[in-house]
């Protein structure tokens, strides 16, 4: 995979890079501000850009905006956003684009390599990899408009999922049956408006969810 990494300290751009190559991947492009993080990517064809929030020239969310840009001009670009904290306003915007191939994680929750690797592979492909602590921050901010259809027990399991939770692990949670959790995420699907024929129901209903 050809990626674009931009981080704003050297000792940590250092880092990810090593340990990108050393699974296989090519660093197409390196940045150490936002500025650079378009320009780079202007210069290269990456697979994947993965790019930290907070990087001048404002030291605020200057890494984030630089991302919304690079999807508006190329919507079906693959953006891995790998942070110490999360930006409200701009990380709502950036996870509820509609094409996918997005990611949001904190840095000091990626603590195994293999499941780093395998967000990396999913992003690439298109797929959406949310933090579940990213997911909960999110959760506790938004409001409640698109929720009107479900009820509490199904605004519970849904802020489950959102929280990358299975549907075993939500069964455990909530002391509720297979059958009753699998029921309570048939309703979810149905509230919001999401049809078999829709692929990602589960991801398009965490997404939604995180949009209000």
């Amino acid at each position: 995979m050809r990626i674009l990494l931009a981080e704003d300290s050297a000792l940590l751009r250092e880092a990810f890079a090593a340990l990108l190559v050393r699974l296989g991947h090519e660093i197409v492009g390196t940045a150490a501000d936002a500025d650079e993080l378009r320009a780079v990517f202007a210069a290269t064809a990456p697979d994947l850009v993965m790019t930290d929030v907070r990087m001048p020239p404002d030291g605020t969310d200057d890494g984030l905006r630089a991302a919304l840009a690079i999807r508006r001009a190329r919507p079906t670009q693959p953006v891995l956003v790998l942070s110490q904290y999360v930006a409200d306003r701009y990380a709502r915007e950036l996870l509820t684009l509609p094409e996918g191939g997005i990611g949001y994680l904190l840095k000091d929750r990626v603590n195994r390599i293999s499941d780093f690797e395998r967000a990396l592979r999913m992003i690439a492909g298109g797929g959406t990899v949310i933090d579940p602590e990213v997911a909960r921050h999110l959760l506790r901010s938004g409001g409640p408009d698109v929720l009107d259809a479900l009820t509490p027990r199904e605004r519970e399991v849904l802020e489950l999922m959102a929280e990358g939770a299975s549907n075993g692990d939500i069964a455990h949670t909530l002391h509720l049956s297979d059958a009753a959790v699998r029921k309570h995420v048939g309703n979810i699907f149905t509230g919001l408006g999401l049809t078999p024929a829709q692929e990602n129901r589960r991801v398009r209903a965490i997404l939604l969810f995180l949009q209000r």
